[in-house]
């Protein structure tokens, strides 16, 4: 497939930074070996420990078995915690040594100039499966530079989980973000059960800011790319998340990961959180009554429009350094091809972006052994009326990954929530930063 010439993009002290900005050190899970007999080729990969145990048991001991027995190939799969995802790419970059194929669980765009772009394999996928979604194409594509620095198989639907016990006692549902902070304040009185959004360093609030801002029409930038930060709407955004935090929160979300708002729900100690549907999943395979009590809504509607983002996008990147690039390539299209297993196998967690290899999705949700009630993730039906990629309504280029992954965003909020800044001060500190950041990747020449 087409090799191009190779960009400025990310620098070895960038990677470096990267790596000590996510505080964690880069380590291996545990090996998968698959080996067919007198197997000639090596294909390794690298991707999260899903939430979900039986896609990882299908992935890693059935359809990369499978695989590499049709195309004489051992295939390795390493496993790593999602915290660790950014640090072991920014750490194989610096090493420019690694896996074939590595997969993040948001838009890599920072490490467009160190990846193979995917834009043959986007069109062998696309032949056979019909048009990728918006949304994939989106958070992988690069208009500036005409280039897919990643190819995303899947998205996950983050819709707002809520107890139905709690909302119903008080006569509500959380339809929009009005609402969750009047509901969310009176279930906390009464129960003294918080709402449970995050504000602190990690995925989920990322996340969930942008979900909040997108809804009350503040963005990070406009479709052409340009800085949008500095807005009467995000100013909004940020005088809402600090009345929600006084009114309906506790400063525990001030500390939290990216599972902690699963716990919380679990454990009955949040009435609202948003989060995939691996809440509900994890009650459902570990027989937890308290499953019964929470049902899944669309994202909230806020004063502009309903919006959500996806809660994470699974971006698949062959580095330039991959000693198997033709085999990660042919893995990747026959994945696609592929992909209903890959949604059966995660419980419906992961949603195809070629949608034409999940043509009966809307009935298979509709009906669902564990969910109760069995209809229970119907609403998920229309999710791409409601979801969008980071960086809407623009691309997700290398400025917004680079805001994403320094918490720039989430920063903000906290401090104006906690009255550590004002909002105002909190949107002057983020609009500075973010300059910073736009004319960096101004200089590079890939926006």
């Amino acid at each position: 497939m087409e090799r191009q010439k190779p960009h400025r993009g990310l620098s070895r002290r960038d990677a470096i930074k990267t790596a000590t900005a996510a505080g964690v050190a880069a380590t291996i899970g545990p090996f998968f070996h698959v080996t067919p007999a007198r197997a000639a080729k090596t294909l390794k990969i690298l991707q999260w420990s899903h939430f979900v145990p039986g896609y990882d048991r299908w992935f890693n001991n059935t359809y990369t078995k499978e695989w590499g027995k049709k195309n004489d190939t051992e295939v390795i799969v390493d496993n790593i915690n999602l915290a660790l995802l950014e640090s072991r790419a920014a750490a194989e970059v610096s090493a420019q040594k690694g896996h074939d194929l590595f997969m993040l669980l948001m838009p890599p765009s920072v490490f467009e100039d160190q990846v193979v772009p995917m834009n043959d394999v986007y069109a062998e996928c696309e032949k056979a499966n019909g048009k990728a979604i918006e949304l994939g194409i989106k958070s992988t594509y690069n208009p500036k530079t005409k280039r897919y620095f990643a190819l995303s198989d899947s998205y996950v639907p983050d819709p707002v989980n809520y107890r139905t016990d709690l909302w119903g006692d008080i006569g509500m549902k959380p339809d929009t973000w009005d609402d969750i902070r009047v509901g969310g304040k009176k279930i906390k009185e009464k129960t003294r059960i918080p709402v449970g959004i995050g504000l602190s360093a990690e995925i989920d609030t990322g996340v969930a800011m942008r979900a909040i801002m997108y809804s009350f029409g503040a963005h990070e930038q406009d479709e052409a790319g340009n800085l949008t930060i500095n807005s009467k709407n995000t100013l909004e955004a940020l005088r809402f998340v600090k009345g929600l935090f006084e009114d309906c929160m506790t400063p525990e979300v001030l500390a939290w990961d990216a599972s902690s708002n699963n716990r919380q729900m679990l454990a009955g100690r949040s009435s609202l959180v948003l989060n995939a549907i691996s809440v509900t999943r994890t009650g459902e395979n570990q027989k937890m009554a308290i499953h019964e009590k929470i049902a899944v809504a669309k994202a909230a509607k806020g004063p502009v429009r309903r919006m959500g983002l996806e809660h994470v996008m699974d971006c698949y990147v062959i580095w330039k350094f991959a000693e198997n690039i033709p085999g990660a390539q042919k893995f990747l299209v026959d994945y696609i091809a592929n992909f209903k297993e890959a949604f059966l196998a995660s419980e419906f967690y992961n949603f195809p972006c070629f949608p034409q290899t999940v043509p009966d999705l809307k009935q298979l949700i509709s009906s669902d052994k564990k969910a109760v009630p069995p209809d229970k993730y119907a609403v998920l039906e229309d999710v791409l009326d409601w979801a969008t990629n980071i960086g809407y309504p623009g691309y997700s280029t290398a400025p917004i990954s680079d805001t994403y992954q320094t918490w720039l965003l989430n920063t903000a909020f906290a401090e104006a929530a906690t009255g550590a800044e004002t909002p105002e001060d909190a949107l002057k500190k983020l609009d500075t930063k973010m300059k910073a950041i736009w004319a960096k990747w101004k200089e590079r020449g890939m926006i």
